[in-house]
């Protein structure tokens, strides 16, 4: 992708940048598999598409173009001053009433009306009245797991340094984390490339505005050949509760080595 020249935070003369990229299938094609009618972009290879879409004034079902229910789905309104909601298969033992935001450091919201109460399909996803406007473009950035390349999941934390293992079944490139059992802790994301040997520690926060920082002294994270483990203490990712995460492979749908 190509940047102009800008003082506006996205191609400032001297400054460090990271951008992370995920490849659908070009400008998308019309699907009429819900009630409302979308355009997806759909790469089933990797388990990805972009899904665009306009409200209605209620319930609705909308395809997402993948070969398999997606596990988390990222939806933002485009029209309107409005938060993220975000679908995550492990947010809950019963996901469709429950919603976590972007922008927001909040626990799990239980919610029936933003996923209508119903848990995707191979083809749809269904939306309530509450998520969606009337009349206003949404985008939906949909994921399923694949094998070798992306894992989504859940794990529980213990508070110590010797902190859990959680197998993906690749050595990770990306990884997202939030803790769900409470408010206060941002969306945290580490990756290998700012970080190139373990232990993974330069932090971005998905919900806030603040300068790249390190875990610092209380550890971080082990990038292996076929998962991650937890090394350290900070709330964002191991406060003895509960995290969802969201993972993708350093060397996609090959044998990996640990770093």
């Amino acid at each position: 992708f190509s940047l102009a020249s800008s003082s506006n935070r996205y191609n400032d003369n001297s400054e460090n940048y990271v951008a992370w990229n995920w490849k659908a299938n070009g400008s998308g094609s019309a699907n009429t598999d819900g009630s409302i009618n979308s355009t997806v972009s759909a790469n089933t290879t990797a388990g990805f598409s972009i899904v665009t879409f306009t409200g209605t004034s209620g319930t609705g079902t909308i395809g997402h173009g993948l070969s398999q229910a997606p596990e988390t789905m990222w939806h933002k309104n485009r029209d309107a001053t409005a938060s993220w909601t975000i679908y995550h298969a492990n947010v809950a033992s019963d996901p469709a009433t429950d919603y976590l935001q972007f922008n927001s450091t909040n626990a799990a919201s239980d919610n029936n009306t933003v996923w209508n109460d119903t848990a995707p399909t191979s083809s749809v996803f269904s939306v309530g009245q509450g998520s969606m406007t009337s009349g206003d473009d949404s985008v939906a950035f949909c994921f399923h797991s694949v094998e070798g390349f992306s894992k989504f999941g859940s794990y529980e934390a213990n508070g110590n340094v010797n902190g859990p293992f959680i197998n993906t079944g690749f050595t990770p490139s990306w990884v997202m984390y939030k803790y769900i059992d409470g408010a206060g802790e941002s969306w945290w994301m580490l990756d290998s490339t700012r970080d190139s040997i373990n232990l993974t520690t330069e932090i971005v926060y998905a919900n806030l505005t603040a300068a790249e920082s390190s875990i610092g002294g209380s550890g971080g994270v082990d990038f292996l050949s076929n998962g991650f483990k937890i090394r350290a203490t900070n709330g964002g990712i191991n406060s003895a509760n509960t995290y969802v995460y969201m993972a993708f492979a350093e060397f996609p749908f090959k044998y990996a080595n640990a770093r």
